[in-house]
């Protein structure tokens, strides 16, 4: 290791001592014996041999396994598998291993893993590291318990050792272990002594009524808070290394274009250029700050050839898919079961369109890329470090284990940093290498870059034909679904079954209700432009489809919407829960105030159930999403107050895509390119929110994503009870609905 990289972090162990609760990323494990998960689907079994970690790093005395560090100055440090991107996983497993270990909260303090997928793989991936898919909890928690109560055990055992008592006598607390004569010793002093013990087999887990923290309203404030309130959380942006650089690159300006040629003569005549250099993306413009290298690039003169993509349009395109919804496809249901219809049949016709969506995050993309004495570190939002890590060596053409990857934390994601092709790191490599190593070199995108250059949400078309009989029961469902595959070409292309994408119908199927008549097919065109998972993937429009279809069809039959989805839901009683909740705390059924309007929607994602009901009022045609009432079952909600804030943030960030989200194609190049065409939600639009969690046993399922399905068919729903027609086509700005 570099011994600028060793100061470094040393110095940030240093401050991770302090009153902020912050740590930047450790390049080893710690010191202690080291658990190796690999690919596995429950909780990886403890080794029960001690030892030192193979790197020798560490600051504790007391390590028993890859997650957990005592040091004899009472502090735990607790490893985080999984990257923290705002939604609050740091703070979620590091109270799931303090509440088994008895720790005292004021002494965690969390820190983000490093690259090694042997060590910190996510169980529900394989051997894979990474964060994504509403996972970090789910797949953590029983591990981060069993290492969390080892630590405990251990520690349990070096106190009755030393005070020759039997280890049930002693009782543990805010990191202090008692025994009943008196004696007492906090973890720091026992830390040493419980290191040269052997792991237990099996350590005992606490009984829910034990729990401290878990599943507290006021059990573990967030561990990432003081720091980005007090400007001491590190990101890219904040990594500091002697004689850095800053590189720009001049992208294409279109999918599909060619750089033809170009000439650096005046950007490297600009103050601060150090250098200009050809890259497989574009061209990049070295510099001493962000200002040279922009200055430099607006002085480049690149030519282009932009023949390949010219025609590519967004109408262009929703034609095209609008023709292949009309053949056949391939199927994604078993052949549906016959249905005896009533008489009285109404059948609904539905064409619904969906736009590309930027997922817009407030920190752009970018990437620290240091070559330097045979081996490359790099420092981002590493949100798949194995992905990353992987591409990253291939790029400096260097063997994995000569690479290093440093995660600092990142200003949002939604999906954009947990990229197949890690491309903001590799195009960082890339920089680095042609400037022959000279220096470290931050590649940072503009707004600009990462909004107009693709890893968008697909461009999507539903066609769906339902009929109801005159019993008011579901005679038949037919249903396409045209657009492209985000798992081809990437690593999670297995995710690809019988052709079919299984992101791209999820929510269709399988789905919540009870759809034996369902007939599916499905197109996956190839294009040019990128596409990309975002917040919860396929269900941002497959839920869009499947509720207000279901409320269109419970329109037809005249039925209450309510009771039409809940006789459909009599095979989910989870999802028949939160809709019956979430309708009881809105007052479905009352009469609501004049000109307002309620409406509801239910979606399983991520094996959680959330529903939504929105209260909607026009006034001049123009609509206010008054209130949304959310009621979610996602197994134990491990941090209910994270919980809600992900229900809150899920609400606000589709209401802002149903609202105004849209990039639009012309010519190849994308239309909207910053926040001045592609809107977010702003505070004055951000409605009344109330969160419901489900009291449950069950195990914890995923948070981050699943709020997002509902709300859109929720607000749609009640747009359409007050005489509005139904809406297709996305976003509602398209309409008029919306005071822009």
């Amino acid at each position: 290791m570099h011994p600028l990289i060793r100061e470094m972090e040393a110095r940030a162990a240093r401050q991770a001592r302090g009153p902020t609760r912050r740590t930047v990323l450790k390049a080893g494990a710690g010191s202690g014996l080291i658990v190796l998960c690999g690919a596995c689907s429950t909780p990886p079994a403890v080794p029960r041999t001690g030892g030192v970690a193979a790197d020798g790093t560490g600051t504790g005395p007391f390590a028993p396994n890859a997650f957990v560090r005592i040091g004899s100055d009472d502090i735990v440090t607790i490893v985080c598998k999984h990257h923290e991107m705002g939604q609050g996983n740091m703070t979620g497993l590091a109270s799931i291993v303090a509440d088994e270990l008895d720790a005292d909260w004021a002494r965690v303090r969390a820190e983000q893993a490093p690259s090694n997928a042997k060590l910190y793989n996510n169980l529900a991936f394989g051997p894979m590291q990474g964060t994504g898919g509403s996972s970090a909890i789910a797949n953590a928690y029983e591990q981060m318990r069993e290492a969390g109560a080892t630590a405990r055990a251990m520690l349990v055992a070096a106190a009755a050792q030393a005070w020759g008592v039997d280890p049930a006598e002693i009782r543990t607390r805010a990191s202090v272990l008692s025994h009943a004569s008196g004696r007492r010793a906090t973890y720091g002093e026992m830390a040493e002594a419980a290191s040269r013990l052997p792991l237990p087999d099996k350590p005992a887990l606490k009984s829910p009524a034990q729990f401290v923290y878990i599943g507290k309203e006021r059990g573990a404030p967030r561990v990432d808070s003081p720091s980005k309130c007090d400007g001491t959380a590190v990101y890219t942006s904040d990594v500091k290394l002697p004689g850095l650089l800053t590189a720009l690159i001049a992208w294409p300006p279109s999918f599909g274009a060619r750089l033809v040629s170009f000439d650096a003569s005046a950007a490297r005549q600009v103050k601060g250029v150090v250098d200009v250099v050809q890259v497989p993306e574009g061209v990049a413009v070295v510099a001493t700050g962000t200002w040279a290298a922009l200055q430099g690039r607006r002085a480049l003169v690149v030519q282009w050839d932009e023949s390949a993509g010219r025609a590519l349009d967004s109408d262009a395109l929703l034609a095209s898919y609008r023709a292949q919804a009309a053949r056949p496809g391939l199927p994604f249901t078993k052949p549906a079961a016959s249905q005896s219809a009533a008489a009285g049949v109404k059948t609904v016709d539905a064409v619904y369109e969906f736009p590309f969506l930027a997922h817009a995050t407030m920190e752009p993309m970018n990437c620290v890329a240091w070559l330097h004495d045979g081996q490359l570190d790099t420092w981002s939002g590493h949100q798949f470090p194995s992905l990353d890590h992987q591409f990253a060596a291939q790029a400096a053409g260097l063997p994995m284990e000569r690479v290093h990857l440093h995660s600092v934390l990142s200003g949002g994601s939604f999906g954009r940093r947990a990229n197949g092709a890690a491309d903001f790191t590799v195009a960082a490599v890339h920089v680095a290498k042609a400037i022959g190593g000279r220096a470290p070199v931050r590649l940072q995108y503009m707004r600009e870059d990462d909004m107009g250059a693709g890893y968008y949400r697909p461009l999507v078309l539903h066609a769906v034909r339902a009929s109801v009989d005159g019993r008011g029961r579901i005679a038949d469902w037919s249903h396409t679904i045209v657009g492209q595959s985000i798992m081809a070409g990437t690593p999670m292309a297995s995710m690809i079954k019988e052709g079919i994408d299984e992101t791209l119908v999820e929510g269709v199927h399988p789905s919540a209700y009870d759809l034996p008549m369902l007939r599916g097919q499905a197109h996956m065109p190839v294009l040019p432009v990128r596409p990309l998972w975002w917040r919860s993937v396929g269900n941002t429009h497959t839920a869009f489809v499947m509720e207000t279809m279901v409320d269109e069809l419970a329109e037809a039959a005249g039925r209450d919407p309510l009771e039409f989805r809940l006789k459909l839901l009599h095979r989910s009683p989870r999802a028949a829960g939160v809709l019956r909740l979430a309708a009881e705390k809105a007052g479905w059924g009352r009469a609501g105030a004049p000109g307002s309007a309620l409406g509801l929607a239910v979606h399983e994602s991520f094996k959680s159930f959330v529903a939504q009901v929105a209260e909607v009022s026009m006034r001049d045609g123009k609509l206010k999403v008054e209130r949304v009432v959310c009621a979610v079952d996602c197994g134990l909600a491990v941090n209910p107050d994270v919980v809600r804030a992900q229900m809150e943030g899920g609400i606000g960030f589709a209401l802002g895509a149903l609202y105004y989200g849209e990039i639009e194609l012309r010519g190849g190049r994308a239309v909207q390119r910053n926040f001045d065409g592609y809107r977010s939600l702003r505070l004055h639009e951000m409605p009344r929110v109330e969160v419901h969690i489900v009291p449950s046993p069950e195990a914890p399922t995923g948070v981050g994503e699943p709020g997002v399905p509902p709300l859109a068919p929720a607000v749609v729903n009640a747009m359409a009870r007050l005489g509005v027609p139904r809406v297709r086509r996305l976003p509602l700005s398209r309409g008029h609905f919306v005071a822009t």
